[in-house]
């Protein structure tokens, strides 16, 4: 009978470590606050609850990435750094692909003007 009670304390102890050090858009359904009380006031059901329909889970792992030495420009509190950047970089290569494709038509249109002056 000890060993459930420690499983169940074990359990409790996963369950509520990984609410508080999840980010606020990884929770599902309820805020974090409300599921930190959960998971305290109700241990193994609401560790049971977290697991199951709090969390939310990555479909695909990300890749780790090396970590990046802190300048003073960056600011490494902030969660959201790295995801952010992300997107302005891939914003900055689709106005590239843009800027590409646009140029591409342009010296299609030349080139078939040339052509049409040939042959006219």
């Amino acid at each position: 009978m000890f060993v459930f009670y420690l499983l169940t304390f074990a359990f409790f102890v996963v369950a509520l470590l990984d609410v508080i050090l999840r980010r606020e858009d990884q929770i599902k359904h309820l805020p974090k606050i409300t599921w930190v009380f959960i998971v305290i006031f109700l241990p193994l059901v609401g560790a049971i609850l977290w697991f199951a329909i709090g969390r939310e889970y990555e479909s695909t792992p990300r890749p780790r990435r090396a970590p990046r030495a802190a300048s003073s420009a960056t600011h490494s509190h902030a969660p959201y750094a790295s995801s952010t950047e992300a997107q302005l970089a891939a914003l900055e290569h689709e106005i590239e692909l843009a800027e590409r494709d646009k140029r591409i038509r342009e010296l299609e249109e030349q080139m078939r003007r040339q052509s049409e002056g040939e042959t006219a």
